[in-house]
């Protein structure tokens, strides 16, 4: 009985994966059609995402960070990527088509501020990347974000947006920090057995624990999105290039510094994905709602992206794969030309 359940629910979750660039858009759609129902559910969106956390975290571990840590450059560049980089094209981005709108330039600010996607882990893995950079990334971004997001809104925005700093801090804390480290502690204590026993079954959750905190948040700012205008066609417009940039710059450092297939794929969909959920949480939580179109956007697009950037991976690495067989036969061919014909 227990076999056919833990069959049942890793299958669903490989039909859940084969459907994550439609995810969250639906889940958008769920929430803006179903704002009266959904809204007095906000309540739950941190333990959902505690929950969330808790499962994506079980494949972490200690062996992993330190291997990553013994030669930090490519994690060093990620985070420069993510929280220097991309936050400061957001804010000049938003600063550009948005001027005088502080609330919208916020959302954007902490689009980028956020720490990169647990989800990327699927996309990572999906695709033959470097799953210990991968681990090792998310969770010290995850760790940090706590200092990292408050910081970087304080930076780039000053005083134009009222914010309780400490109280964002204590949300992050409690949905992503310890969860994460409950969850790495798990792994370590197990032997890794429990990333081995529980992990399979228990990931189709993570995807509909995606859903409904999307759908949730979706529901706060239905009042915009039913309403739509040309300031939120310029706010969808502006998202999805700031977005899609993350991984252009991924793709381009990976290329510039001659990175393998697999440390390429890590470094292009981190410096793409973003805890958008987390985004949503904290937008919805500790600012007024316009300050989450932004980032609500930016998951109509998130893993729709990720999937081209997947699409680009293979399609350059079969590139390479027939440069290099075109290459090896031609040098078998010269060889056999240059060998010396018996008299």
């Amino acid at each position: 009985m227990l076999g056919a359940v833990r069959r049942g629910l890793v299958s669903s979750n490989t039909v859940l994966e084969r459907i994550m660039p439609l995810l969250t858009p639906a889940a958008i759609v769920v929430g803006v059609l179903n704002e009266a129902s959904l809204l007095p559910l906000t309540w739950l969106v941190p333990w959902i995402f505690a929950g969330m956390t808790l499962i994506g975290s079980l494949k972490s571990s200690f062996r992993d960070l330190f291997t990553v840590l013994a030669r930090p450059q490519k994690l060093l560049i990620l985070l420069i990527i993510l929280h220097i980089v991309m936050p400061l094209i957001g804010w000049l981005a938003a600063m550009l088509f948005f001027p005088g709108d502080p609330y919208t330039v916020t959302g954007y600010v902490l689009l980028f501020a956020i720490p990169t996607g647990v989800v990327s882990v699927v996309w990572v893995s999906m695709h033959g990347g470097n799953i210990a950079l991968t681990l090792a990334l998310i969770l010290i971004d995850t760790l940090l974000s706590p200092l990292i997001v408050p910081a970087t809104l304080y930076l780039l925005m000053g005083a134009s947006v009222q914010m309780d700093a400490g109280e964002m801090m204590r949300g992050l804390l409690w949905m992503v920090v310890l969860p994460s480290v409950a969850g790495m502690l798990l792994n370590q204590f197990s032997r890794g057995k429990i990333s081995t026993v529980c992990g399979p079954p228990l990931a189709p959750f993570v995807k509909v624990g995606l859903f409904t905190v999307v759908s949730i948040n979706g529901a706060s700012i239905a009042r915009y999105l039913k309403h739509p205008d040309g300031k939120l066609a310029l706010i969808i417009a502006v998202t999805f290039v700031t977005v899609a940039l993350g991984y252009v710059i991924g793709a381009v450092v990976s290329s510039r510094l001659h990175y393998d297939y697999a440390n390429t794929v890590a470094v292009q969909f981190n410096s793409g994905m973003r805890n958008l959920s987390a985004g949503a949480v904290l937008a919805v939580q500790y600012f007024p709602p316009a300050v989450a179109l932004p980032v609500i956007s930016g998951m109509l697009f998130q893993q729709i992206l990720a999937a081209c950037s997947g699409m680009f991976l293979r399609s350059r690495a079969r590139r390479q794969e027939q440069a290099r067989s075109a290459a090896a036969a031609s040098s078998v061919v010269s060889a056999a030309a240059d060998r010396p014909r018996p008299l």
